[in-house]
């Protein structure tokens, strides 16, 4: 008979051999393909003090550098800066504790503008002063607008803004904020004192701020952080932890847990698996990580 088995094997066991030659020399030779490097993200924090004391940006960069190193912080900060003045001042003298400044000149380019400017930015976090957000004549005709004109600067129209939900300061209740309306906006009444709220303790402070970012960011189609909760949390279940250096700057305990909670919105990761502490020590760390 035809042995059509017969006549194939020649060719079925070169070919095998060929094939067992070349899987060999790729496993003592060959190198995986090195793996795609992740598109860097350049993030950019715009504030004031409250962002900036104890360095938190640079606090987030290093719990980054752990985990995600793709993602690159920047900020562009000054003390006791709005944040509408980011775009409409120029500043003239800067300590640590302070600013002077001026209208800036029609053909005047501003630091942050100039920062603004620099890069594709792929996040940026807007900070402004907590009292601002909570005189509603403030936050509509100044925060609001002042988040409009950033958003319209920037030269990404897909990135992503968030709003840096700060946190009730250190006072005696019930508190009012008010400020006279010349101070606010030529539109009003200068004489008239127009105010926020009246606020009757810590849990009430926190939620009213809440709700004053939340409108801000629903208004403007962006995202908010959750620092002003972890603030209360921390504040209610371990006084121990100073989160203070005044009645509203962050202490060192603060900024680190400013820092968690931009770290996770940045990674998508968990803070509790990170190693680093900074200068915290590591008990006080585990419970400011463990409040997100």
């Amino acid at each position: 008979m035809f042995d059509i088995c017969g006549i194939n094997q020649p060719k079925y066991y070169f070919m095998k051999n060929i094939i067992l030659i070349v899987l060999t020399f790729l496993a003592i030779n060959g190198k995986s393909p090195d793996p795609i490097p992740s598109k860097e993200v350049n993030v950019l924090f715009v504030g004031n003090s409250l962002t900036f004391y104890h360095e938190m940006p640079q606090m987030v960069q290093e719990m980054l550098n752990e985990t995600s190193s793709n993602i690159k912080i920047d900020q562009v900060t000054f003390p006791g800066m709005f944040l509408g003045w980011h775009l409409d001042k120029t500043i003239l003298t800067e300590d640590e504790e302070s600013i002077s400044v001026r209208d800036k000149f029609e053909t005047e380019i501003t630091e942050s503008e100039k920062k603004l400017s620099e890069k594709k930015w792929d996040i940026i976090i807007l900070q402004e002063g907590t009292i601002r957000v909570l005189i509603p004549e403030l936050r509509h005709l100044v925060v609001d607008s002042s988040i409009k004109k950033i958003k319209k600067f920037v030269n990404n129209p897909d990135c992503r803004f968030i709003l840096f939900n700060t946190w009730a300061s250190k006072t005696e209740y019930p508190e009012e904020y008010c400020h006279p309306g010349f101070l606010i906006d030529e539109s009003l009444e200068k004489n008239k004192k127009y105010c926020s709220d009246q606020i009757e303790n810590l849990e009430d402070h926190t939620n009213v701020i809440n709700q004053a970012y939340q409108e801000l960011a629903d208004n403007n189609n962006i995202e908010k952080s959750n620092n002003g909760n972890l603030f209360l949390k921390i504040r209610e279940k371990h006084p121990e932890i100073e989160l203070f250096d005044d009645s509203f700057h962050p202490s060192k305990y603060g900024s680190f847990l400013n820092a968690c909670e931009f770290y996770q919105i940045f990674s998508n990761k968990k803070v509790t698996d990170l190693k680093y502490n900074g200068d915290i020590e590591p008990r006080i760390a585990e419970s400011l990580k463990k409040a997100l």
